[in-house]
């Protein structure tokens, strides 16, 4: 099962004129839609004077979770287009947020899908892209008498642990890799008195 999916390692930005119209581009990292609307929330604060503070996400390392808004531009000329960027890319935890400053001439549908779609490549385009792997938890309990066979195995994979408990019967928390997580739980349970908890 691959578990390889793409995001942006720092922010990028863009900008794009098409008839005196002026598109400002951002694109940030995100993990959840919160975060992601509360830069959105930012920048259409920071740019209140804008004509249009236009947007799209894509969130999780399957792109399961996505939205994107027109912000009164026509219906699927501005959100879409954005979106569209950012899966031609084949990225995730992504928002990008496009400003548009009117400049008094009107752009028409095509016109409009095509400069948001820019305005949108440009700031991914200058965005350093990282390759990211899905993680799963896994929890377990096991004998002290077991801890050096335990660390162990964790250094061996080079394992984040995120929790762990010390005592006469231990517990860890740790982060794998989802395509290795069926080879880790093996090499966990041949050691003996651990059992997961689920």
């Amino acid at each position: 099962m691959a578990d390889t999916y793409y995001t942006i390692a720092s922010p990028g930005e863009g900008a794009f004129r098409e008839k005196m119209s002026k598109f400002l581009s951002f694109a940030h990292h995100v993990t959840t839609s919160d975060e992601a609307k509360s830069l959105i929330k930012e920048y259409a604060n920071k740019y209140c004077d804008a004509r249009h503070v236009c947007w799209a996400y894509m969130i999780g390392p399957q792109h399961t979770e996505y939205q994107s808004n027109d912000n009164g531009e026509p219906s699927g000329t501005a959100g879409k287009p954005i979106l569209g960027q950012i899966n031609s890319f084949n990225l995730t935890d992504v928002v990008v947020i496009v400003v548009r400053y009117f400049g008094g001439i009107k752009l028409g549908t095509s016109g409009l899908i095509s400069a948001y779609r820019e305005a949108a490549r440009e700031a991914l385009a200058s965005a350093p892209v990282m390759e990211c792997h899905e993680q799963r938890e896994l929890a377990f309990t096991f004998p002290y008498l077991a801890m050096n066979e335990v660390m162990r195995t964790i250094k061996s994979y080079d394992l984040k642990i995120i929790e762990q408990i010390f005592d006469n019967s231990c517990s860890m928390k740790i982060s794998i890799r989802a395509d290795q997580s069926d080879s880790i739980r093996g090499r966990l349970e041949d050691i003996s008195g651990v059992t997961f908890r689920e």
